[in-house]
């Protein structure tokens, strides 16, 4: 299959190549842009490789910002305040599986032999409406296969980071690996725990964003030996199970929540990944309420469950639905919600101001009070007025 004539570049993106080439200054739209276009996909933030050196970039264009400046990368800012990255022609020269030490003043060609995989080595000049693709990545992207660029041991090996990579486009894509790429993954698989975990976390993450098939992103991680390596958790997960299958129907797709899920530790497993306390706090609470659903026939078991669940109730409800049994629960938890039942200490009709007047001490014994009051009324609320609530602590005080 031919190259389409033209892309569908962007006025803002073709505004900075025609300043770069007004200089003299070679530059192509490269990238993840490039291949997704080409497979009919709507991408329109376009990465833009050069002969100027970052330097130039930013006598050229005032409002840049060096994101990147050591490997060559500046993001010049259009009309729209929207960034628009701009990286020089460059090759490594130093690696350590993790980092790269690049040089500049490289050809286009050379800067495309660097990249990772021959889908990502597609160039495309923005006002010539040329490509060049010195690696047949369009034939990969027809054949739908994720090959290396080159050597693959070499290519992983510069970056174990790659490896995790591959299985992102093989699930988001729904990719064969080619065969010599697959080995040289599994082989260099013991490189992996020497990334840094957030640059493993956000892989994985968008990866499980990304993936047409969750579950076939957890079996490549399975298969190629990257859970082992970082979710040892997940392993037992991966075996191809109902909560496996399940991942495929969350709804919506939310890759902290789907981690949660199918760790069988999942405050472990989102700390080891170096996610937020908010998000380690979620997968707690997943963890902790995900076995003990209430009968949404019943509801005061409903009403204490929400209760106690708090705010992972919501994924707790979308658990339920993955799992097929969620749609009878989640018509209670509204319903519950709508009547305004009470759910928490918050909601009780009396605070401890009242309770002080009523002769209860300010300390442990007010907590004490507000949650057995808080128990009475997830029995019955019609019981939370305050004139029955403080004859209910009348009557425990004896006075």
């Amino acid at each position: 299959m031919p190259f389409p004539s033209r892309l569908p570049i962007p006025d803002e993106v073709l505004a900075i190549a025609e300043t770069l080439e007004g200089e003299g200054y070679e530059t192509w739209c490269v990238g993840g842009a490039v291949r997704d276009n080409l497979l009919g996909l709507a991408n329109k933030d376009f990465d833009m490789a050069t002969a100027a050196r970052p330097e130039e970039i930013r006598r050229l264009f005032r409002r840049s910002i060096p994101i990147g400046v050591e490997h060559g990368t500046i993001a010049v800012l259009d009309r729209h305040n929207q960034p628009h990255e701009v990286t020089t022609f460059r090759q490594d020269v130093k690696t350590d599986g993790r980092h790269a030490v690049v040089e500049f003043g490289v050809s286009l060609d050379v800067d495309l032999s660097r990249r990772d995989f021959t889908i990502n080595a597609i160039a495309y000049h923005p006002l010539k409406h040329e490509w060049r693709d010195p690696f047949d990545g369009h034939g990969d992207l027809g054949a739908g296969v994720i090959r290396a660029v080159g050597e693959p041991e070499r290519r992983f090996q510069e970056d174990y980071l790659r490896i995790l990579r591959a299985l992102r486009f093989a699930a988001r894509f729904r990719f064969l690996v080619e065969r010599a790429t697959w080995e040289a993954a599994k082989a260099n698989v013991a490189g992996l725990p020497h990334l840094s975990a957030e640059r493993v976390r956000d892989e994985w993450l968008k990866g499980l964003d990304g993936a047409q098939q969750p579950s076939e992103l957890v079996e490549l991680w399975a298969a190629v030996g990257g859970l082992r390596a970082w979710l040892p958790e997940l392993v037992e997960r991966a075996a191809g199970n109902e909560r496996l299958e399940a991942l495929d129907r969350f709804e919506p797709r939310d890759a902290i929540l789907m981690t949660a899920y199918l760790s069988d530790d999942p405050e472990a497993t989102l700390r080891r990944l170096r996610c937020s306390n908010a998000e380690i706090d979620r997968g707690w609470r997943v963890g902790e309420f995900r076995d003990a659903y209430p009968d949404p026939e019943v509801p005061v078991e409903v009403r204490r469950w929400i209760s106690d669940a708090g705010p992972a109730v919501d994924d707790l409800v979308t658990i339920a639905q993955a799992e097929g049994h969620g749609a009878r629960l989640a018509e209670a938890v509204k319903a519950i919600r709508a009547s305004g039942a009470p759910l928490s200490v918050t909601d009780l009709a009396v605070n401890g101001k009242d309770l002080m007047a009523a002769g209860v001490p300010a300390g442990p014994q007010m907590g004490e009070t507000l949650r057995s009051l808080l128990e009475r009324v997830l029995d019955d609320p019609a019981l939370n007025t305050k004139e029955a609530l403080l004859a209910v602590v009348r009557e425990g005080t004896g006075s």
